[in-house]
């Protein structure tokens, strides 16, 4: 197996039999000694019986597929927002970047925020947001994000973000970026059906057209999204 890179994904089939017939899509979380991690909540029928599932067991599995999260240079410092599960997809490269990022980190409560205690570990700082309360700030990450950067004395520092997480996040997150003239990159979540980009399935519009998520993405430079 290729070596996977923070930002690309797995094809992962939940079950031998027909039902589901297709495989899920899980960004790759961590790279161990052992082999690789995901990150899932349980959300259907795959993720139940994969939850179920016992060491020692073998599923079929596609990959790494997909683009990577690009690498800051050295001068620059990389803003990592995860909204809820979004954590899966940006745990590595937070890890990777060995204490240079700022973390931004969202969920609806506390409950909901995963592996944050891992990963105070080897962020420089990590902001926490629910949206009840529960756990640091109140409100989205994306206002937090918004606080921050706005609060700022010029010029504005050499940063770059990245992010992964539902759809409206990723695009107000987007334009937070672009108001600031920030590079952003963002790892679009779709649903998809094949993985390797011959369904068409997983398209979003960007400036150039219709692009595969699976294929050209998953991250994307923000600015070439059309929301």
């Amino acid at each position: 197996m290729p070596e996977p890179r923070p930002g690309q994904f797995f094809m992962i089939e939940a079950s031998k039999g027909t039902d589901p017939l297709l495989k899920r899509a899980f960004s790759l979380f961590r790279k161990t000694g052992r082999g690789v991690q995901i990150l899932y909540r349980i959300r259907g029928k795959g993720t139940e019986i994969l939850k179920d599932m016992k060491e020692g067991s073998e599923l079929e599995v596609i990959g790494p597929l997909g683009t990577c999260y690009p690498l800051p240079s050295v001068n620059a410092i990389p803003l990592v927002i995860a909204g809820g599960i979004g954590i899966a997809s940006v745990f590595s490269f937070v890890e990777q970047l060995a204490g240079r990022a700022m973390v931004f980190y969202g969920a609806r409560t506390k409950n909901d925020l995963l592996m944050l205690d891992e990963m105070k570990g080897f962020a420089k700082e990590i902001r926490v947001s629910t949206d009840d309360g529960s756990a640091g700030q109140k409100g989205t990450i994306a206002d937090s994000l918004s606080s921050f950067l706005s609060n700022l004395h010029s010029p504005i520092p050499n940063y770059r973000i990245y992010a992964c997480g539902p759809h409206l996040l990723l695009k107000i997150v987007s334009e937070i970026a672009r108001e600031h003239k920030i590079p952003s990159y963002i790892s679009m979540e779709e649903h998809m059906a094949c993985g390797i980009g011959a369904c068409l399935g997983c398209v979003v519009k960007t400036r150039d057209g219709y692009t595969r998520v699976c294929k050209e993405g998953p991250v994307f430079e923000s600015k070439e999204i059309v929301w």
